[in-house]
């Protein structure tokens, strides 16, 4: 059974600070399975899309990308969760789309937030293995969204 964590909310401290990368020694360790896990049981119960380790007490670099339709996003593309590990977006498109947005951690406030359409990453897997890959769309939203928690970011400051 995974435990669904506690979810920070806009406001708290933890939310404003630029998350520490996880260390080489953390990589394929049992906390961060645990991490992850819980993680993705935290945002499942709460019908998110994504998460960062930020939102729920964690200060680390630690995101996971999980788009499915469900009660908050009924339209979202569907596609296998993944966890990502001191991601860093490499390359973001010129072309830009509005989309509407929420937070775990801002609940019941949805906004309109410009980001590009696609953005390369780079990231390690739970095991250490370097990923690059390109998000579109949907996906590329969130990953943008969630890599603004690492930096300390909310959605709420780029609506314009």
């Amino acid at each position: 059974m995974s435990v669904v964590l506690p979810v920070a909310k806009r406001g708290e401290d933890i939310l404003k600070l630029t998350a520490a990368p996880v260390s080489v020694n953390e990589l394929n360790s049992n906390w961060l399975y645990q991490l992850a896990d819980a993680m993705h049981a935290t945002m499942l119960e709460r019908n998110g899309v994504g998460i960062a380790a930020p939102q729920v007490y964690i200060s680390k670099r630690v995101i996971i990308v999980a788009s499915r339709p469900n009660p908050r996003y009924p339209d979202a593309p569907e596609m296998e969760a993944v966890v990502m590990v001191n991601p860093e977006i490499l390359e973001f498109s010129d072309e830009v789309c509005l989309g509407e947005e929420g937070c775990l951690s801002v609940p019941d406030e949805r906004g309109q937030v410009e980001r590009a359409e696609m953005v390369k990453v780079k990231y390690l897997t739970l095991q250490g293995e370097t990923v690059e890959t390109n998000f579109h769309g949907f996906p590329a939203r969130i990953v943008q969204h969630e890599v603004d928690h690492l930096n300390g970011i909310l959605f709420v400051e780029r609506i314009s």
